[in-house]
């Protein structure tokens, strides 16, 4: 790290998750270089003893950021990044490839033998955050015997989550996509979309879910509710409470077709003017400048 700064002489150095930006803050104390920005991507990036490095370490970079706004105050809360080194940057996406398409709709719906049935569209890797145990319980519990759940992903619970599905009575209704390639078209395929998690920061699939005009119905953990408005472009629920989530998908389920589609598209609106990666670059570079002109005035008194 100290050599490839020398030979690049960076004036920003701008790392991202706990590891890199620790490294990245000890190595400021043997290389010289004027500003040291260090982005957090969760509310609890890690274990608490790990993440008290942090605290230990936080004078060394000039500004801390978190891709949500609970993750901040969560920092704070904890004396992780006093509140005045600390802000809420998120992530930004490239959406233009996210968005509603009628015949992209039709397409994919075939392809997936979905005629009129309600589909719910879940993405993720397969691991405990997602709590997708919760999704199941919850998917089961719905009236609407004849809707669908996608999913799509991979990961270490994968085959535990196959054998509960089989087991919870709705097996013939779950399908379990694996890896793909296409998720802009096939989320253009859902009616709804559904997240289960049990902690989050600032989950890109809901920006994507939402640009692509899906009504969400999600947890109310990390970052969500900054990107789904509960009651506007979609409904939130307690984490690990599959009554409460069934409640909330069963209520979107039953919504009529009009009245979903505008919820979707508000969540479109939204997502445009706050996390499009034109956006969110802006705000970096302003942020870079901004410190560059702080040290540049210390250096200059």
């Amino acid at each position: 790290m100290r050599k490839i700064i020398a030979d690049l002489q960076p004036q920003v150095v701008h790392s991202h998750i706990l590891h890199a930006n620790v490294l990245a803050r000890v190595t400021r104390m043997v290389s010289s270089f004027p500003v040291l920005v260090c982005t957090a991507h969760n509310i609890k990036e890690s274990g608490s003893r790990l993440e008290k490095l942090y605290r230990y370490t936080d004078g060394l970079a000039d500004l801390t950021t978190n891709v949500s706004q609970a993750g901040v105050d969560r920092y704070i809360a904890a004396s992780l990044s006093p509140k005045d080194r600390i802000r809420f940057i998120p992530n930004g996406l490239d959406l233009s490839q996210f968005k509603p398409s009628e015949e992209t709709r039709v397409r994919m719906r075939q392809s997936l033998g979905l005629s009129d049935q309600f589909a719910w569209l879940g993405i993720g890797r397969m691991e405990d955050a997602k709590d997708y145990p919760n999704m199941l319980r919850a998917f089961a519990q719905l009236k609407d015997k004849s809707a669908q759940l996608l999913i799509v992903g991979c990961g270490s619970r994968g085959q535990e989550l196959r054998q509960l599905a089989a087991s919870g009575g709705a097996a013939e209704r779950i399908r379990f996509l694996g890896v793909r390639d296409d998720i802009p078209d096939l989320m253009t395929a859902g009616d709804g979309y559904v997240m289960s998690s049990a902690w989050e920061g600032m989950p890109l699939v809901l920006q994507e879910a939402s640009a692509v005009g899906l009504p969400i119905v999600a947890t109310d953990v990390g970052g969500n509710r900054e990107v789904v408005l509960d009651g506007v472009s979609g409904l939130l629920v307690p984490a690990r409470d599959s009554d409460q989530l069934a409640g909330a998908m069963a209520k979107l389920n039953s919504m009529p077709e009009a009245d979903r589609r505008a919820m979707g598209l508000r969540g479109r609106e939204h997502v445009l003017s706050h996390y499009s990666m034109e956006h969110v670059l802006d705000l970096w570079e302003s942020i870079y400048e901004e410190l560059l002109e702080k040290k540049r005035s210390r250096l200059c008194a």
